[in-house]
C-alpha cells in the first residue's frame, strides 16, 4: 500500500510557509500536480514551482488574499487555464493571518476579526470555489491545518484559539453536507511543529514543551505532511468529519 495522487491536482495555500513548503512538495512526491497559492512572496512561490516541476509534476501559481472572495474565484479559474484541468481534487487551507498573541484585555478586536477572516472564511470561500466541481466529479479531499491550541485554551491565544475553534464548527457541518458525494472534510492539528527556522536553535530552548509531550519531542514538519497526504489519499476514504492532533499525545481528544 502506499500514497499514489497520481491524476490528482491539490491547491495548497500559504504554500511558501514553513509548513505550506513542506506539504507541497509532499503531495507533489506522492504524484499530485500543485497549484501554490502565496500572498506575498512570489519568488519562494516561483522557486518551489521549478522545485516541483523538476521532479516531473505539473505547478502553477496563484496569487491573492485569502479572506476575500473574489480571490478564491479567480483562484479556481487560473488553476483551470493554467493546468488545464476541470477543477481541483484536494484543497488544503493552509494559510493564517500572522499577529501577536497578548492577553483578552489588550488584543485588538481587528485581531479577532483577521484570525475569523483566515481560519474560517477562508475555508468558506475555497469550498463555494472548489467543491462544486468536487460534487460533479463524486469524489475530493477538503484539508484544513487547525491546531493544538484549539483544545489547550492558553493564556494569550484567545484571537487564534476562537478562530480556529470556528474553523472545527465549519468543518464538520461541512462534512456532513458534502458527504454524499464522497467528499472527505477533515483537519490536521500540528503541535509546537520543528520547521526549517527552527533547525539551527539551541538546543534545550522546548525542554518545558517535550516534558508535557509523551513521546517527549516536537514533531517535525515532514511528519504533518504525512497525515495530510493520507488524508488526500484513497487510503483515508472513509474518514470524514475528524479533528486529528499530530503532536505526539500532546492533546488527546476527548470521546
Amino acid at each position: 500500500m502506499q500514497l499514489d495522487l497520481t491524476g490528482k491536482t491539490a491547491l495548497v495555500t500559504g504554500s511558501t510557509g514553513q509548513l505550506g513548503r513542506v506539504i507541497a512538495r509532499t503531495l507533489a512526491s506522492c504524484g499530485a500536480d500543485l497549484a501554490l497559492h502565496y500572498i506575498n512572496n512570489e519568488t519562494k512561490a516561483l522557486e518551489l514551482k521549478q522545485e516541483i516541476e523538476a521532479g516531473g509534476r505539473q505547478a502553477v501559481i496563484v496569487q491573492g488574499d485569502i479572506t476575500k472572495q473574489e480571490t478564491a474565484m479567480q483562484m479556481r479559474d487560473q488553476i483551470q487555464a493554467g493546468l488545464g484541468v476541470a477543477g481541483v481534487d484536494i484543497v488544503v487551507a493552509n494559510a493564517v493571518i500572522q499577529y501577536e498573541w497578548t492577553t483578552v484585555l489588550e488584543q485588538s478586536p481587528e485581531d479577532y476579526i483577521s484570525q475569523f477572516e483566515s481560519c474560517v472564511l477562508q475555508s468558506v470561500y475555497l469550498a463555494k470555489a472548489f467543491i462544486p466541481y468536487m460534487k460533479e466529479a463524486r469524489g475530493g479531499r477538503f484539508i484544513g491545518i487547525n491546531t493544538e491550541c484549539a483544545m489547550q485554551n492558553f493564556e494569550t491565544q484567545s484571537a487564534y484559539t476562537a478562530g480556529k475553534r470556528g474553523m472545527d464548527g465549519l468543518y464538520r457541518v461541512l462534512a456532513k453536507e458534502v458527504g454524499e458525494y464522497q467528499i472527505t472534510v477533515n483537519q490536521v492539528a500540528p503541535g509546537w511543529t520543528i520547521s526549517d527556522r527552527d533547525r539551527n536553535s539551541e538546543p534545550g530552548h522546548d525542554e518545558g514543551y517535550t516534558r508535557t509531550v509523551p513521546l517527549k519531542r516536537r514533531g517535525e514538519d515532514q511528519e504533518i505532511a504525512n497525515a495530510v497526504a493520507f488524508l488526500a489519499s484513497d487510503l483515508s476514504s472513509f474518514i470524514t468529519g475528524a479533528y486529528i492532533p499530530v503532536n505526539g499525545g500532546n492533546v488527546m481528544p476527548a470521546i
